[in-house]
This record gives structure tokens, C-alpha cells and sequence, in this order.
């Protein structure tokens, strides 16, 4: 409790909330400006903010060939700056870390590889074993995730028809990741000779702004056999199933192209992207670490405001006394995230989490599922300070919890020492989330037992 005096925000937005309190004993009017001056802090945190929404349209990323070994070696440098400076923030060559590094070596050796890796995607019964088979020479994995296609320098992704939209998506994706791709329209043998270029079309149609038509081809791994009757001189017939031969030539001819003129940049943006996937391993590691360190203060506050609101009986006083918590604790949080705000934007994002949550119904809400939690026979006048308490603290955690998932997802792409752009719209969607994550049963009871026990201590 002591560091918490050496913060001003929170000891005078507590103070400000007992001077109502104290002008609420004398003056019968004042409740209403309780809600007035709450407002009024509110406006004056966000009054001077300019927001500024950004189209949610997503474009896509053509491939963007030829990745030379400077840039895979710049992002290999950039992984190995944010791995030092994770050991540096945690003090230690952890285990965590010294694996990071051992990954960042092998990554480094294998700018210098000349094998090409292939790897095989598409749904079930597309045949991608037997085309494994077939491509003799190539290095071939077979696999339906997109995250262990990383370190595959070609995909060929097969269909065997229209394309379903998660096959669509899948696409897109790849080609969002800087993937080179191939799509082969496979076991085209089963559509009549005159629905063949109709399909075909439909795929090149439907890729014209993702694929160059050129990495759209038609192949059949594993022709169904056909009946061929042979009549012999005495007048009889025999018949018997033929099996055709694989044709793959296609697909065949559009590897040896590739491999002959992108080798090497192939390699190059393999790297590329398998340093951006190492980077994004060394940012959940960052999260780990920082969450450790969040918990106890979001914690802190929370029982803060929930003895601000229980020891209030002014019912609209608790929210003013929240907001000037929350504003201590949004840079206190921001500090442990490397976001450094300023007094000015704290009060800002306070500001609008305290308008959302008032607008989104979320105040009522978590009284009205906290309330029947209670089972206590106390006097009216501690039931009520102790409901009020405990939605405080729900309220606060909420607003922690919110704040720390939306630090995570702005850090991946602030560089440290950056100026914080605050998004609102992203910190509102990570309330809604994380306010229905919390509305749990189990939760709530656990919540209320600790907070009981904070609250009335047992005499």
C-alpha cells in the first residue's frame, strides 16, 4: 500500500471522490453532481484526443519477388535484437531464451542451403500422397496447417472441383504470408472432355487477383481405369480395365520454371518468413513475462477500488473513484508494456473505458451477477457497500485484463521508444471480450470469496 501513496493521480482522484462524500453529508444535492463530476472528469481526459479510424479492408499481398539475402539477413538481425533485448528485460539466459537463439542459429545456416522444400495442402481425398509419389527428385511434405508450411519454399495446393471458400482462404492466406503458390486443379479425368476448360476457367476467374494464371494447372495423379474390349478372331470378346498413366506434366513443367529462374530468392523468402515466425515466438515469450508481471497490479488496483467502493455510500461515487485508479493503473500497465503515456492519454483511455462501460450496459451487469453470489445477512447499509466493492473490483480486473490484451497486440508492432498511438476500437473490442471471458460462475465466486474476506475480515 505504501508505493500507492507515491502515486498522485490515484491518491487525488480518491480524494476528489471522499470531498464528495464529505459535501453529499451536507448538501442533499450533491449525488447529482457526483455523476456531473465523474462526466466532467471523463471529458476533460479525452477532450484534446483525435482519433482517427482506419479502414478494416483487408488487401491482399502479391508476392513480393525476388527477397535478396540482405533483407532475409536484416530480419534475421531484427529477431536477434529482440531476443537480447527479452534476456536483458528478464535478466537472465533463461531456457526460453537460449532456445530462441539455437532456432535463430539454424535459421542463419540455412540462408545458405540449396535444397529446395515442397510442401503439399488441400482437403481430404485430394490425393496429395500420390502426388508425393509422383514428384520423384523434390522434397515434399505433406501437411493441412498453415503453420507448417513456414519453412516450405513452393506449396502446391490441390482441389479437386470449385474452390470451397475455406479453400479460398486458404489461399489467400499463403499469399498474405508471401507464399509461392501452385494450384493444381486435380483428377480433372472424372469431368467430362467438355466440362474440363469450363472448371479450369472458373478457377482462373476466381484467381485473377491472387495468382498469375501461369500457377493455375490441371493435372490427374491417379486416372480412373477404363474398360477396353477386344474382340478376338473366333468372334469373342474379352474385356479388361486399363489403368492410364499419372499427368502431372503440367504441374511438372511449372516446378521446373520456377526452380529454374527463383531458386535462390525462394530460399531467401523462406528465410524471410521463418524470421518473422521466430519473432512472433519471441513476442509470445515478451507476453509471458510481462503477463507475470501485470497480474499483481491488476490485482493491487482492483481490491484498491473495491475498498474506494465499498467504504462509499454515494452509489455513482465508486465509478469516479474507479476512473482515477484505472488512470494509475493504465500507466503503470503501459509502463510494464514499454508504452510510456502521458498523463493526458491515461486519462483518455480511462475515459474511454469508463464511457463503455457505462454505455455497454456492463456496470449493471456485473452487479446483477454478482448480487445473488451474496449470501450474507449483514446490515443493508454493508450488503450494499459490499456489492458496490465487489463490482468495483470486477469492474477494475476487467478493465486490467482489457488493457493487457490490448498492450500485447500494440506492442508487436510499436518499436521501443516509439510514440503510443492509442486505437480505441481495438481497446473496445478487448473489453467486450474480455468482460464476457469474466462472467463465468467460477469466476465470480471466486472473486467474491476473495473479496469477503478483503472486505469483512473475519472478527
Amino acid at each position: 500500500m505504501a508505493s500507492l501513496l507515491q502515486r498522485p493521480i490515484l491518491i487525488g482522484g480518491l480524494g476528489l471522490t471522499f470531498s464528495v462524500w464529505l459535501l453529499d453529508q451536507f448538501f442533499p444535492v450533491v449525488p447529482d453532481f457526483a455523476g456531473t463530476a465523474l462526466w466532467m472528469a471523463i471529458a476533460l481526459g479525452s477532450g484534446f484526443w483525435v482519433f482517427q479510424k482506419r479502414s478494416k479492408k483487408v488487401e491482399l499481398k502479391s508476392l513480393a519477388f525476388p527477397v535478396d539475402r540482405a533483407k532475409a539477413e536484416k530480419a534475421l538481425v531484427a529477431v536477434e535484437a529482440r531476443i537480447n533485448q527479452l534476456a536483458q528485460e528478464i535478466s537472465t539466459e533463461s531456457a526460453p531464451v537460449l532456445n530462441l537463439r539455437q532456432q535463430l542459429t539454424q535459421l542463419t545456416t540455412e540462408l545458405n542451403r540449396q535444397e529446395i522444400r515442397t510442401a503439399i495442402m488441400g482437403g481430404k481425398s485430394v490425393d496429395k500422397t500420390t502426388l508425393a509419389k509422383l514428384l520423384l527428385g523434390v522434397a515434399i511434405e505433406e501437411t493441412e496447417s498453415l503453420e507448417n508450411v513456414v519453412g516450405a519454399d513452393i506449396v502446391l495446393f490441390l482441389a479437386t472441383g470449385d474452390l470451397t471458400d475455406s479453400e479460398f482462404q486458404t489461399v489467400q492466406s499463403l499469399m498474405a504470408q508471401n507464399h509461392r503458390v501452385i494450384l493444381a486443379l486435380n483428377k480433372q479425368d472424372q469431368y467430362l472432355p467438355g466440362d474440363r476448360p469450363v472448371i479450369l476457367q472458373q478457377f482462373h476467374e476466381k484467381m485473377q487477383d491472387i495468382l498469375s494464371a501461369e500457377d493455375i494447372v490441371a493435372i490427374a495423379t491417379q486416372p480412373a481405369a477404363f474398360k477396353v474390349r477386344q474382340y478376338q478372331p473366333d468372334g469373342s470378346v474379352q474385356e479388361r480395365l486399363e489403368q492410364p498413366q499419372a499427368d502431372i506434366a503440367p504441374l511438372q513443367e511449372r516446378l521446373n520454371e520456377i526452380l529454374a529462374q527463383q531458386s535462390q530468392s525462394l530460399i531467401f523468402a523462406t528465410s524471410y518468413r521463418q524470421a518473422q515466425a521466430l519473432n512472433a515466438k519471441v513476442q509470445a515469450e515478451f507476453n509471458k513475462v510481462r503477463r507475470d508481471r501485470a497480474q499483481p497490479i491488476v490485482e493491487q488496483y482492483q481490491w484498491v477500488a473495491a475498498t474506494a467502493a465499498f467504504a462509499n455510500p454515494v452509489p455513482t461515487l465508486d465509478l469516479l473513484a474507479t476512473a482515477a485508479i484505472n488512470t494509475q493503473m493504465v500507466l503503470d500497465l503501459g509502463a510494464v508494456y514499454q508504452q510510456k503515456f502521458s498523463l493526458d492519454q491515461a486519462k483518455n483511455v480511462t475515459a474511454t473505458l469508463a464511457s463503455q462501460m457505462m454505455k455497454l450496459g456492463l456496470v449493471e451487469l456485473s452487479t446483477q451477477a454478482i448480487a445473488p453470489l451474496l449470501k450474507s445477512n449483514v446490515l443493508t447499509y454493508v450488503a450494499g457497500g459490499t456489492l458496490q466493492g465487489l463490482s468495483a473490483a470486477h469492474l477494475t480486473q476487467v478493465a486490467g485484463l482489457s488493457l493487457v490484451e490490448y498492450f500485447e497486440e500494440q506492442v508487436q508492432s510499436l518499436e521501443a521508444g516509439a510514440e503510443v498511438r492509442f486505437k480505441r476500437d481495438s481497446l473496445i473490442q478487448k473489453l467486450q471480450a474480455v468482460f464476457q471471458e469474466n462472467q463465468r460462475t467460477a469466476f465470480l465466486q471466486t472473486l467474491v470469496s476473495q473479496g469477503m474476506n478483503r472486505l469483512m475480515p473475519a472478527t
